[in-house]
């Protein structure tokens, strides 16, 4: 497979999964109501994404660290808005 086929790939999977987190972090921002969200959950989440950033710059694989500095962003403001609000 060409390898542009696999980054245009690579950069649709990321743009689909890390605009999912922006109508969360919108909302949350917003009504500073997180009662819905667990505390547990986004920990490992946030984690887990700053794991796949660190993976991404160790390969070099701008799809995902892109990606995933985004969503850290917006998974980061949410956990820290849900510690800030419980």
């Amino acid at each position: 497979m060409p390898t542009t086929l696999i980054d245009l790939t690579g950069f649709a999977a990321a743009i689909f999964t890390t605009a999912a987190f922006i109508p969360q972090a919108f909302q949350s921002w917003k009504t500073r109501d997180l009662s819905g969200v667990s505390l547990s959950m986004y920990s490992m989440f946030t984690l887990g994404v700053a794991l796949w950033l660190t993976y991404g710059v160790l390969m070099g694989a701008w799809p995902i660290i892109i990606a995933n500095i985004i969503t850290l962003s917006l998974a980061g403001m949410v956990l820290m808005l849900k510690l800030k609000h419980p």
